[in-house]
């Protein structure tokens, strides 16, 4: 079902819907370990299963997945993989934010999130500049110098099973920056985060949420966020593969727990300071240099 979302009214209910569902968590880790222990704090009614934190990655390894072609020119040095950069695949839409407008198929999200009256989105904290999707957190003076988020959905594009692969890096540590694939019917769960902060600049995470009492099994990597990587999801039939600068760092493969339902692709900045859970200290930014997403070949 395509969503009928054309204004900031229905972009506010759509954020307002995922804050509702959202899972607050927070990792801590140590890298004098190899697998890492993660504190997550949910929701009530929540299995979890964690599977702890992947080493460091970098890009000096081969890849397998794509990750991008070397191009000075873009904001990040990379371009967007080309139309079979993945095998069995065929690319389906690519972006890379060349405009100064939101494109078409694209929502901005703004209101408070019912789920966390201490939020608030903006449509004027979502820029296309500079060749980037910007992502910006401040105090805005429009909400008495509340902190302000991010954040849109590609709502007028959604399929059932595909790649997703985005080119990104976050300014500082403050609010949680998630990158995500979010059911069409709004329904929650299912949910597959592919890349997210938990308001740190030194990890991140993937999580699939699954189950009528929200199922989660998640894992951290311990990566630099503020320099630019290619995260990626793999999501078919039989499993989720998740990618970080053309390299596989985990895996979800039980078939009964995988979405079935069609998905679009989420960005979000989410600050809930009543809370004291993901309160930035400073102004922050999500810059996305690029998109691009593959459909299995028939």
């Amino acid at each position: 079902m395509k969503r009928s979302a054309t204004s900031s009214d229905n972009s506010s209910r759509e954020g307002r819907a995922r804050w509702d569902r959202r899972i607050l968590g927070v990792s801590i880790g140590t890298l004098a370990l190899a697998i890492g222990a993660v504190l997550w704090l949910g929701i009530n009614n929540t299995s979890r299963e964690t599977l702890g934190h992947f080493p460091v990655v970098t890009t000096s390894r081969s890849t397998t997945y794509p990750l991008g072609s070397l191009d000075d020119a873009n904001p990040s040095g990379m371009a967007p993989p080309g139309p079979d950069a993945l095998a069995g695949y065929h690319r389906s839409y690519v972006n890379d934010f060349t405009g100064s407008t939101t494109p078409p198929g694209w929502y901005l999200f703004s209101g408070v999130p019912s789920g966390d009256p201490s939020g608030q989105f903006d449509a004027r904290h979502v820029v296309f500049a500079n060749g980037m999707l910007q992502l910006n957190t401040w105090k805005d003076p429009r909400y008495s110098n509340k902190w302000v988020t991010g954040g849109l959905c590609q709502c007028g594009l959604h399929q059932t099973y595909g790649a997703y692969f985005v080119r990104s890096r976050i300014s500082r540590a403050g609010p949680n920056e998630v990158q995500l694939l979010w059911p069409t019917s709004n329904n929650w769960p299912p949910e597959i985060d592919f890349n997210e902060t938990g308001d740190s600049v030194r990890s991140s995470s993937w999580t699939v949420h699954w189950g009528v009492v929200n199922h989660i099994v998640q894992q951290s990597i311990f990566i630099d966020m503020r320099r630019w990587h290619t995260w990626g999801v793999i999501w078919s039939r039989t499993s989720i593969i998740f990618t970080v600068d053309g390299r596989q760092w985990g895996d979800f493969r039980t078939v009964a727990n995988i979405p079935k339902e069609p998905m679009s692709l989420h960005f979000e900045q989410l600050a809930s300071c009543a809370n004291s859970r993901y309160c930035p200290r400073a102004p922050a930014t999500m810059q996305i240099d690029w998109v691009a997403e593959y459909t299995r070949n028939a």
